[in-house]
């Protein structure tokens, strides 16, 4: 448990760390995620995005439709299925997302900036290989 409550610590201390200034731009950590998901990209189906985040699929329409109302994303109804949406960023939000991204990275960046490429080696194997323990763990549950 020692082990699950550092890591847990560290993403929410990272958190932190990388949430101040996504909060002054004004979005939330799941807004960003998503502006940033979408940046430099044509826009994705609710699924894709849903894939790529760290957002439930149960959140994710209401942060969608909050970056909506900000008019920083926009809706498409798919053409192939009518039930689902293509989503996109706006003029705004793409200009938000190359105003944003790049300073959260260099500041994400800054924090590793004592790491070598052994160490982040070794720290993806580990991650990885928690990763699968615990997807293995969640299919057999099921």
């Amino acid at each position: 448990m020692k082990s699950i409550r550092l890591l847990a610590e560290c993403m929410q201390a990272f958190e932190r760390l990388s949430g101040e200034h996504v909060r002054q731009c004004g979005l939330t950590h799941a807004q960003f995620d998503i502006i940033a998901t979408l940046g430099n990209t044509p826009g994705m189906s609710y699924k894709e995005l849903g894939e790529k985040t760290l957002i439930t699929k149960g959140t994710l329409t209401g942060v969608i439709e909050r970056l909506e109302a900000k008019g920083l994303v926009e809706r498409e109804r798919s053409a192939d299925d009518k039930r689902s949406f293509f989503i996109r960023l706006t003029a705004e939000g793409e200009r938000l997302f190359h105003e944003v991204f790049p300073q959260v990275v260099s500041q994400g960046g800054a924090v590793f900036a004592a790491y070598r490429e052994e160490d982040f080696e070794t720290l993806e194997k580990t991650l990885s290989g928690l990763k699968q323990t615990i997807t293995a763990a969640g299919r057999q549950a099921d």
